[in-house]
C-alpha cells in the first residue's frame, strides 16, 4: 500500500502544475487595482500615459447622484462621476447591471456598448467600441466593472 503513495503524490503534483499553468494570466499592462481615485488623478494619469485630454462640460445622469464631467480623451467622449468617498462609489457601482443595460431602476438604451470602470471614488463611463480608448482607460483604471 505504501508503494502507491509516491505515485499518487506525483500524480497530484503533475495535476497541480497543469492547473496552475492553464490558469489565465493577467496582461502585464493591465492592473486590477488602480491608484487613481479622483478626477484630477485620472486626468494626470491619462496625460502621463500620453493621452490628449480636454475637459468639455458638466453632465447629469439620472442614474448617478453626483454631477459628472465630460472629458475628451484622444478624441473620444468619456463621462467621469466623482463621489464624495470610495464607499459611495462602490455602492453606486453595485447598482449597475453586468451588461450595463440598467442602473438601479433606470433602464438605458445605449447607442453603442457601455463600458463602466470604478476606481477609488470615481465611476467612469465610455460608450463606444474603440479598442484604443478602452485600452487607455484599462491602463489607468483597471478592468471594467460592467458593460459589454
Amino acid at each position: 500500500m505504501h508503494a502507491k503513495r509516491p505515485a499518487l503524490l506525483v500524480a497530484l503534483l503533475v495535476s497541480a502544475a497543469i492547473t496552475i499553468s492553464c490558469a489565465p494570466s493577467q496582461d502585464a499592462g493591465e492592473t486590477e487595482t488602480s491608484s487613481v481615485s479622483t478626477y484630477d488623478e485620472l486626468v494626470d494619469a491619462l496625460l502621463d500615459n500620453g493621452a490628449a485630454v480636454e475637459s468639455l462640460k458638466p453632465i447629469s445622469q439620472p442614474f448617478f447622484e453626483p454631477e459628472g464631467q465630460v472629458i475628451i480623451v484622444d478624441g473620444y467622449e468619456v463621462q467621469v462621476f466623482e463621489y464624495t468617498n470610495e464607499d459611495d462609489a462602490i455602492s453606486a457601482a453595485g447598482t449597475i447591471s453586468a451588461d450595463g443595460s440598467s442602473i438601479g431602476t433606470t433602464m438605458v438604451s445605449w447607442i453603442e456598448a457601455p463600458h463602466f470602470f470604478r476606481s477609488g471614488s470615481l465611476i467612469v463611463l465610455y460608450v463606444g467600441e474603440e479598442d484604443a480608448i478602452l485600452e487607455e482607460l484599462r491602463g489607468v483604471l483597471g478592468s471594467q466593472i460592467a458593460g459589454r
